[in-house]
């Protein structure tokens, strides 16, 4: 299987250290490309990795396109690579609303909600059917489907048909390394895009699994109410110097309450206000069981350090802002937080020719639900229907 890599930053490294441990079958990553010159040739010194201009190019030696880009760019990849007869691994979100082409005074924390998620729904239903129509490998690479805590419940609802009834989920950390999180033209959003996608596909997942399992058909978010808030934009708000705060027009703190269409209910909570290295957990309660998702910190491992530079080559965990004391540590966070196992399923999944875990469905109605959300938000928090219009 020959993949071709289209992106260069966080996500394209732990990609390509994830492809090279695949088992059961030869990968090759023929080539990368972005969007920035320097970046890809440095990239692909350092990894190895024959270089292409664009992504045009990169198709003629790639069975399948791994799309690691900014949101910005993930939707003329993805179509690319569909209309040539690529397979399709893409990074999340889905895609979003990105402003007017052109604009450049464009702020999407005073765009029109309601536009934006019409705007939206269009492109993510003229995606359905094209990505459908050419039954092309499609993976979505939300890694909270595959962590190993997630993965078990699965089966615990599989095996026991168990109801869940309601969840909920976080993903918060004190802020994205990456330059262009914080300006919406680039990320299509803030917290609720960015971060907030994890436990909500993670949920939306559980519960397609449910449907599928008892009736053969998934279950799926029906409405949601939101609300988002500039907490680091407030003018009495204090910085220490620990979080990060120059975001442009984008929220650093949301909320969301979803309906499924049977009536069960999730909470999603997601921030750019948290300390202490990233904080993501789903917890199930179901009418059998319940259950902690630890995705991370997984619990695997503390690590205590007096002096801070000793460690100052060692990596511990994401987004942790120090090394001393007691810090917990992640051995291997491409296991723990699912990006081994969704690499695996993946390029298993494109060879026999099945649908993955974590396919084109959940990544449309998770990017849906979001953008309702946004709705949500602008009218203070009302519910808002989630049309969705495609059956994957």
């Amino acid at each position: 299987m020959r993949v071709g890599l289209v992106g260069t930053g966080f996500a394209g490294r732990f990609h390509v250290e994830c492809l090279r441990r695949v088992h059961g079958l030869e990968v090759e990553i023929t080539g990368v490309t972005s969007l920035r010159e320097e970046s890809r040739v440095a990239f692909g010194r350092a990894h190895g990795i024959p270089v292409y201009p664009d992504v045009h190019s990169l198709l003629e030696a790639s069975d399948i396109v791994d799309i690691c880009s900014p949101p910005y760019a993930h939707e003329e990849a993805m179509l690319a690579a569909v209309r040539a007869g690529r397979g399709i691994i893409c990074e999340k979100p889905l895609t979003g609303y990105f402003g007017p082409r052109g604009a450049r005074e464009f702020r999407g924390d005073r765009a029109d909600k309601k536009e934006m998620f019409q705007r939206v729904m269009e492109r993510l239903a003229c995606m359905a059917q094209e990505l459908g129509r050419a039954r092309t490998f499609f993976g979505y690479a939300e890694n909270f489907v595959y962590a190993p805590a997630i993965q078990k419940e699965r089966e615990i609802v599989e095996k026991t048909g168990a109801q869940i009834l309601r969840m909920t989920g976080e993903e918060s950390h004190n802020g994205s390394a990456s330059p262009v999180y914080g300006i919406w033209q680039k990320a299509g959003g803030g917290s609720l895009i960015g971060k907030g996608c994890h436990p909500l596909g993670g949920m939306l997942y559980l519960k397609r699994v449910e449907g599928l399992a008892r009736d053969g058909k998934p279950i799926r978010p029906a409405s949601v109410c939101s609300r988002t808030h500039q907490i680091t934009r407030l003018p009495n708000y204090r910085d220490a110097g620990l979080i990060r705060t120059d975001y442009h027009d984008i929220e650093d703190y949301g909320f969301m309450h979803v309906t499924f269409s049977d009536g069960t209910v999730a909470d999603v909570l997601t921030s750019e206000i948290v300390l202490g290295g990233i904080y993501d957990y789903v917890e199930v309660f179901a009418n059998n069981h319940r259950t902690r998702c630890h995705i991370s910190p997984a619990g695997l491992m503390d690590v205590y350090n007096p002096r801070g530079p000793q460690f100052a080559d060692i990596y511990l965990i994401e987004k942790a802002s120090t090394r001393e004391g007691w810090t917990p540590a992640a051995p291997d966070e491409n296991f723990t937080l699912g990006y081994q196992a969704e690499i695996q399923d993946f390029l298993l999944s494109a060879v026999e020719q099945r649908q993955p875990q974590s396919g084109l469905g959940l990544a449309l109605d998770t990017t849906a639900c979001i953008y309702a959300a946004y709705v949500s938000d602008a009218t203070q928090g009302k519910e808002v229907e989630i049309p969705l219009h495609w059956e994957l």
